[in-house]
């Protein structure tokens, strides 16, 4: 198979991406005084929900992170609590895409660990789990949740083994992983999964990129170039492709896109520049844009992904004199679609000790709901329960859309007792999803039900709190702690005002149309 070469000649093609451009955050907006972890592990040390900003930070004696709310910008206290039960470094976090107070950690104490944030944030320092993961010998380096099936955890460590874990088990310490995977010959240095989870791809010091089930382990594919070195993988959603990047032979970065069905061959490979710094990639499924974030260099490079040759489409390139150490990113139900924000970065810059907010932003004037770039994408429902995915059950992820009225905010009553049967009060207190509802004359009773919701889930948050929290403040840090509820409290509610104003506008803009359509009739 012949391996074709990339330009760095502008390629002028019909793209609705082609002029999205990098808008960082005010410093208001950032997360200031953050003591971010000194860990040379190459991962993005940053995950992020949108309810919560998790951060892998530098501490004296075993490790820890940071639980941020999104909206507590600013600087951050230097005694702020932090999540801290591992006995060493911790190494990777990953929050759960269908329990957005549902969070793992790994570290090099061996363990890996699920941890069960409060609704109101992390009030006092965290050190008990809700799950503990004993089974691997070394130091576990990579964790990863599946994209459709809950309560399934995939992990990897320095004992070239990668575990899958199912969290349903009664035990609060589970010490047999339902499957362990013994392939590698070296350490995993990534995991990526499929669009549905039914297939994952790894890369691996010995150079070989591997495809294999993601249930079994069964190797499918299996690839090596003598002149690219692999570090990073992604499965390109449904695209039938791989992509890898990493070193070449001349140690220049170097991007390289695979063949899913044939391993043997790249299908394309490409120089980037001289620099050290790893590639960490971002693949964006629903709008097919591959973003390439250095590490310890300010830039982000964007491209297209096509079926066709030349495969890679280079947009153009986000520039910035703040050094990233790693990069958090926000789901897609988390982007402001009120200015077309169609990606949003977390950057970790060590040098300031600052978060650093990133929206990708395509640029359009009209104020309305952009349907052609926000389709429909994944949602924060489950589309499996682990028995099913375990017993052989493959299934795509449900979908939502972003149009303001119609997302779902939260998963239903019946798969959060699956996420969390820990804390049945925590689970009635999160609202449960908005009604998808366009008719005018439903709209009444649709608010009407969403403020009933609203208030439903307040009374019982307060009902299932300390006693301490609902008594006056006798110290500074108690009324620190009212402070931090009531401004949660107002963001709901501005929240909560948002939606029924975009909402308003809506009906508004209909109305209009249909008596335009009516006149010139």
């Amino acid at each position: 198979m012949t391996v074709s070469k990339m330009t760095w000649r502008p390629q002028y093609r019909s793209s609705k991406f082609r002029h999205v451009f990098g808008k960082a955050a005010t410093k208001e907006n950032c997360y200031d005084g953050v003591p971010i972890t000194r860990s040379v592990q190459d991962n993005h040390f940053c995950a992020v929900n949108p309810r919560f900003v998790a951060v892998i930070t530098e501490c004296a004696g075993g490790g820890a992170f940071l639980v941020l709310s999104v909206q507590h910008t600013g600087k951050v206290d230097p005694h702020h609590p932090r999540v801290s039960g591992h006995r060493g470094n911790v190494l990777d976090i990953k929050w759960n895409p269908f329990n957005d107070y549902c969070i793992a950690s790994c570290s090099e104490d061996t363990t890996v660990k699920v941890w069960e944030i409060p609704p109101h944030g992390v009030l006092k320092n965290l050190t008990v789990p809700w799950k503990e993961l004993q089974g691997h010998s070394r130091r576990v380096g990579i964790i990863e949740w599946h994209p459709t099936a809950n309560n399934i955890l995939f992990s990897s460590a320095y004992d070239y083994q990668v575990m899958i874990w199912n969290l349903n088990s009664p035990e609060q310490v589970i010490k047999n992983p339902v499957r362990t995977i013994k392939h590698h010959t070296d350490v995993v240095l990534s995991m990526s999964f499929n669009t549905d989870g039914s297939l994952l791809a790894t890369t691996c010091r010995d150079r070989k990129v591997r495809l294999m089930e993601a249930r079994s382990g069964n190797v499918l594919q299996e690839g090596s170039c003598k002149t690219h070195k692999a570090s990073k993988v992604l499965i390109l959603g449904n695209m039938k492709m791989i992509f890898t990047s990493g070193t070449s032979r001349y140690n220049s970065r170097q991007i390289v896109l695979w063949d899913q069905d044939d391993l043997s061959a790249p299908l394309l490979e490409e120089n980037l520049d001289g620099s050290s710094g790893l590639l960490f990639p971002f693949y964006d499924p629903d709008t097919h844009m591959l973003y390439l974030a250095g590490k310890g260099d300010g830039s982000i490079r964007y491209y297209e992904i096509s079926s066709e040759k030349p495969y890679i489409h280079y947009l153009t390139e986000y520039r910035s004199h703040s050094p990233q150490k790693g990069m958090g990113v926000m789901p897609k139900r988390g982007l402001d679609v009120s200015s077309c924000e169609v990606f949003r970065f977390y950057k970790v810059v060590t040098v300031k000790s600052l978060i650093e907010p990133l929206s990708m932003i395509v640029p359009r004037r009209s104020e309305s709901y952009q349907e052609d770039i926000y389709p429909m994408t994944a949602s924060n429902r489950p589309a499996l329960t682990a028995e099913e995915w375990l017993s052989g059950i493959n299934k795509g992820p449900i979908l939502m859309s972003l149009k303001p009225g119609s997302e779902l905010t939260e998963p239903p009553s019946e798969m959060k007792g699956l996420a969390n049967s820990l804390d049945t009060r925590r689970s009635q207190s999160r609202p449960g999803m908005l009604q998808l509802s366009y008719i005018q004359d439903q709209q009444e009773a649709k608010e009407a039900s969403d403020q009933d919701e609203v208030d439903r889930s307040q009374t019982l948050v307060i009902n299932g709190e300390d006693l301490a929290l609902c008594s006056p403040p006798r110290t500074e840090n108690e009324l620190r702690l009212k402070f931090l509820k009531q401004q949660e409290e107002i963001r709901r509610l501005k929240e909560l005002l948002n939606q029924r104003d975009v909402r308003v506008k809506q009906l508004e803009l209909e109305i209009k149309n249909i008596k335009n359509s009516q006149t010139q009739s």
